[in-house]
């Protein structure tokens, strides 16, 4: 059974920092690019962050760049979204997406998790 879950959200002040795990379990992780995305209420969902099956390329959403690192650890099948100096535009639901290179279909999304940034 293929799973995604997301963890480490939280309420958070403005300037602090949140890192976000997400652990996957009934694929291939070292074959899939992991994105992380966010949708906050009344938005559409943004793509944040990704990182490549080697974890060797990343790339990142203008509004985070600078703030944000993703990494991952294909011996833990998990991925982290370490987030810095966070500010309150952040507040969003955050999604774990891991897409497959070898077949594109292959496309799986976890529940999410809350980061709420206020003082």
């Amino acid at each position: 059974q293929v799973q995604l879950v997301e963890s480490g959200g939280d309420l958070v002040q403005p300037g602090g920092s949140l890192r976000l795990s997400c652990a996957a379990s009934g694929f291939t992780f070292r074959n899939y690019v992991i994105n992380w995305h966010r949708q906050a209420p009344g938005k559409e969902r943004e793509l944040v962050a990704t990182i490549t099956p080697d974890g060797g390329s990343t790339n990142y959403a203008a509004s985070v760049k600078g703030r944000f690192t993703i990494s991952r650890d294909n011996a833990k099948n998990t991925v982290y979204l370490q987030m810095n100096s966070l500010k309150a535009e952040d507040t969003a639901v955050y999604y774990c997406n891991a897409v497959s290179v070898v077949i594109a279909s292959r496309n799986y999304w976890g529940q999410g998790t809350q980061v709420t940034v206020s003082s």
